[in-house]
Formats: C-alpha cells, sequence, structure tokens
C-alpha cells in the first residue's frame, strides 16, 4: 500500500510543478512518519524515499538507528526546549522554530557541539490561536535577531495551513506567504540563504506547490490514517 500512495503524490507532485511551470527538483517531499511503524518507512525507503518528518523527537530517536544512514530526518513538529539537545545532531532541518527563546536554546546546544543546525521560522499565517509560529508581522525582527546567531543558519520559512475542506481555501495562505519569503529573499541578510519554503500537507500539496513551496510535507496520502492502522 504505501509504494503505491507514496508514487501517486510523487505524480501528484510532478502535475503541480507542470501545471506551475516549475522544475520538480525544486520541490523536496517530505514523508510524514510520525506515529508510523518502522515496517511502513522502509517500504517508503524502498521506492526512494529519503526525507521523513516527524513530530516527536522520541520517534526520531527511536526509528533512526532502525533505517539506513542515507534518511534525512526532519523535525516538523512542535519542540520543546528541553529536547533540542538530543534531537539537533540527529536532524537535517528544523522546522518549526516558533520562537526567539527556542531559537537561543538550539544556539547553545549547537555550539556546544560545535555545528550549525538547519532552521526554517515557523510562521502563523493564518493567526489561528492553536497554532505555534510567528505571526506574520513579526518574522522580519526575529529574522534579523536570530541571523546573528553563529551555530544556527535559517534556511526559510514554514506554515501549516488551516485544515480545510477544499484546498483553494489555503491558497491565499500560501500565496501570501511565498510573497514574504521571496521578500526576505531579496534583503540577502547575512547567514539567511532562504532557499526553503516548507508549507502544504496532504490535503494542500499541490495548491502549496503551485503558490512556490519547496518542500511539502505529506503523511496521510502515503501512509494513511492512524485510523485506518488500528483497524489493519
Amino acid at each position: 500500500m504505501v509504494k503505491e500512495q507514496l508514487r501517486e503524490v510523487q505524480a501528484h507532485v510532478q502535475e503541480a510543478c507542470r501545471r506551475a511551470g516549475r522544475n520538480p527538483d525544486e520541490v523536496t517531499l517530505i514523508a510524514v512518519s510520525k506515529t508510523k511503524p518502522v515496517s511502513m518507512l522502509a517500504e517508503a525507503y524502498e521506492e526512494g524515499a529519503r526525507n521523513f518528518g516527524e513530530n516527536k523527537v522520541q520517534e526520531i530517536l527511536e526509528k533512526s538507528p532502525q533505517l539506513p544512514a542515507d534518511v534525512h530526518w526532519h523535525m516538523i513538529g512542535h519542540l520543546q526546549r528541553n529536547k533540542v539537545r538530543q534531537v539537533i545532531d540527529k536532524v537535517v532541518l528544523i522546522h518549526s522554530v516558533d520562537s526567539i527563546r527556542l531559537a537561543e536554546q538550539i544556539e547553545e546546544e549547537a555550539g556546544k557541539k560545535d555545528r550549525t543546525v538547519d532552521i526554517l521560522l515557523e510562521v502563523n499565517v493564518a493567526r489561528e490561536e492553536s497554532k505555534y509560529g510567528f505571526m506574520l508581522e513579526e518574522v522580519e525582527a526575529a529574522i534579523l535577531e536570530i541571523s546573528r546567531f553563529p551555530h544556527v543558519r535559517i534556511r526559510g520559512l514554514m506554515t501549516i495551513a488551516p485544515f480545510v475542506e477544499n484546498s483553494e481555501e489555503n491558497r491565499p495562505i500560501f500565496k501570501k506567504l511565498f510573497e514574504f519569503y521571496v521578500d526576505m529573499k531579496c534583503k540577502n541578510i547575512d547567514n539567511v540563504t532562504m532557499d526553503v519554503l516548507s508549507m502544504g500537507m496532504s490535503g494542500d500539496y499541490e495548491v502549496a506547490i503551485e503558490e512556490g513551496a519547496t518542500m511539502v510535507r505529506v503523511g496521510t496520502s502515503i501512509f494513511g490514517s492512524r485510523q485506518r492502522l488500528e483497524r489493519t
């Protein structure tokens, strides 16, 4: 099941890129494997998946030794400051930096290990009270402050759009963040590459690609819902 569904998602990514006049190589598909058993991740790996996203540090710590070393792990969930030390040398990218205090903690722990950690700033574009992240008007000041940290490199931005039945409803969200992302890229801020825009999930990743996403985080469309797993 996983292999077939992964192939289907990959085809949709290609088609969305074609509609937008984009090169599919510009878009990285992250297989969101939270709560899924390693056996399912292994199926996706056999089909070519190399980027996996997890919401919890503990799952990364448990799963990473069980999969090949060329897997790239992405921390996409809310990261508690007391868990930073455990994860910074296990992931290629932290998508969910939602406060200056978290960035400071990453800087502190990365400095102890003399390494540079790549991060994205999470932006609450839709201003949902239930979501983490910087408000759009706060992001530039946060970028300027965090860009001074020698062991943290801002690669770009991430957002979690609202859950909607019709993915078109999220197009303005993605468009707004893309425009801001381009604006920040043009400012050429030191220590800020601004080459990653992580937006779009199972319900709306095609729209996100059409609006400029460079990474999409897809779980249910590849691995199925948790409920389906419990019934099988």
